[in-house]
């Protein structure tokens, strides 16, 4: 059985969550975003109450029910305040900026790496620091580690680019005789 699963989920004072077949649609202040949920699991919407249960008591369908609840949880969330991650990029000569829906980014490489910023994702960035927010969590948190993979920090001097609060594990590098 599900913890996650079995608790019910609030729909707090300006959300609205509605449901039309297999697609769960979650509306807030902070914009709208849809789901698609396969039939598995039941989702009742009841009185600013959501319930899942299971159809079929099999090992696929109880690993699906805490995990629809966790995105119902997030979208949620995420339309009521948005989700923000943030990397540093450290190093020498290594400079991001935003162009229009862009990413310029200069990394050491022989050539500029420019990234396309998704719909949905807003993204700045002043010195060395960047900031991805959006409503969506999961593309948020899949953007910033598509970004991060471009220059991850190497272990001898830290450079590249890291999460906030991300502690790099150093090496002592080569020692003289």
């Amino acid at each position: 059985m599900s913890r996650i699963g079995k608790q019910e989920i609030l729909i707090p004072q300006g959300v609205t969550v509605s449901q039309n077949g297999d697609t769960l649609t979650v509306a807030g202040p902070s914009g709208t975003l849809t789901r698609n949920f396969r039939d598995d699991i039941t989702i009742a919407i009841k009185d600013k109450v959501i319930n899942l249960n299971i159809k079929r008591n099999d090992k696929f369908s109880k690993s699906l029910w805490g995990t629809y609840a966790s995105h119902i949880k997030n979208m949620i969330e995420g339309v009521i305040k948005p989700y923000q991650k943030k990397l540093i990029l450290e190093g020498v000569g290594f400079k991001s900026e935003v162009k229009g829906n862009m990413f310029h980014f200069a990394l050491g490489f022989s050539h500029p790496v420019v990234v396309e910023i998704p719909k949905g994702i807003t993204a700045t960035a002043d010195k060395n620091n960047i900031t991805i927010t959006g409503i969506d969590k999961e593309l948020v948190g899949s953007f910033t580690a598509a970004v991060r993979a471009l220059k991850k920090p190497e272990p001898y001097k830290g450079k590249g680019m890291r999460y906030e609060g991300e502690v790099i594990r150093r090496k002592q590098g080569k020692k003289t005789v």
